[in-house]
């Protein structure tokens, strides 16, 4: 609490997520119903074109326009950070953020200004297209000046693990845009718009409600293994990498059994139970994996192995999600 700054990081990785999740309900819940209800999905589909790739590319519309929205949303956010918290009000502001970063917004609010009255074009589109390249060029030039408008190096406030952080949230935010399209596919608006934000609060606390309870398990099935002898102590060697650039080596005696613990259970109804905890473990989006912000807080180095089995997990899910909307679209009425 009495570190403002680290409290702005997490509430704006927070804000991006939180503000991203929502967007992917709405606007993937809107996507496929309202083709439908207009009739506009029966024309497609009544031409050769499959449901399959119907089902892809409403999903590639709405990731494009989410990636677009997300984009916006961590530029705003990386130049608040760039700005720094300011803990009286004697501390210099950051002057190229505060003009590069204003400066931006009003261009672009211009420009979908002028856009929307001769062309006719939608403002808020228009706007967030015209802006997000603006504050990417106004984070670009922010990062060449200091908070005296002195220049500097580009890496000198450059934070890749803030970087690292917003990507992984990206790679949420699709993967809970293809479980809106597949819920979409046979439910209604309210309904997908339920099960979609269902999936977000799920994802995020399945951790606490199965994966403590697996853990509890696991813990009771080793302590059967050790009194009867079947468990050995090893040293686990952990290394931790802090942004500072220092290196803590963290050693630890463990006991881990010798036989698979699962032959600990007590009887069929405890494996079984076992058993379904990791399946409902392994169905279920896990939105923790993508949440970096502690690590990002508390100065840990993001490993980048650690990143890109994010990378690997997420279009695994994102996959096999869109191949069960296909299933389920293959056989919906839309006329």
């Amino acid at each position: 609490m009495e570190d403002d700054q680290r409290m702005m990081i997490d509430l704006g990785l927070s804000t991006v997520f939180l503000c991203g999740a929502l967007l992917a309900a709405f606007i993937a819940t809107n996507v496929l119903n309202r083709e439908i209800e207009n009739f506009t999905a029966l024309t497609v589909i009544s031409k050769p074109v499959p449901r399959a790739i119907f089902v892809l590319g409403k999903y590639l519309g709405a990731a494009a326009a989410l990636v677009l929205a997300t984009i916006y949303l961590s530029f705003v956010f990386l130049l608040v950070e760039m700005h720094e918290v300011q803990q009286t009000v004697r501390d210099p502001i950051h002057v190229p953020v505060i003009i590069f970063g204003i400066g931006a917004v009003f261009i672009g609010m211009g420009a979908a200004l002028w856009c929307n009255y001769f062309y006719g074009k939608v403002f808020s589109s228009s706007a967030l297209c015209f802006i997000t390249p603006l504050l990417a060029l106004a984070y670009f030039f922010a990062l060449m000046f200091d908070p005296q408008f002195n220049s500097q190096s580009l890496v000198e406030e450059f934070d890749l693990q803030l970087w690292l952080a917003l990507i992984a949230i990206l790679m949420a935010i699709l993967v809970l845009t293809a479980i809106a399209i597949a819920a979409s596919t046979r439910l209604g608006q309210v309904m997908t718009l339920c099960v979609t934000l269902g999936a977000f609060m799920i994802g995020m606390l399945s951790n606490h409600f199965i994966g403590q309870k697996m853990k509890a398990m696991n813990d009771t099935w080793l302590e059967r293994a050790s009194i009867q002898g079947l468990t050995e102590t090893i040293t686990r060697t952990r290394v931790v990498e802090l942004t500072s650039g220092e290196v803590n080596e963290i050693s630890e005696q463990i006991e881990q059994a010798t036989v698979p613990l699962i032959f600990m259970a007590d009887g069929l109804f405890e494996r079984l139970e076992y058993v379904m905890y990791w399946i409902g473990y392994a169905i279920l989006p896990n939105f923790q994996m993508f949440w970096l912000s502690d690590g990002v807080t508390q100065g840990h180095v993001i490993p980048l192995e650690y990143v890109a089995l994010t990378f690997i997990y997420g279009p695994l899910y994102i996959l096999a999600t869109l191949c069960i909307a296909v299933i389920l679209f293959q056989r919906r009425e839309v006329g």
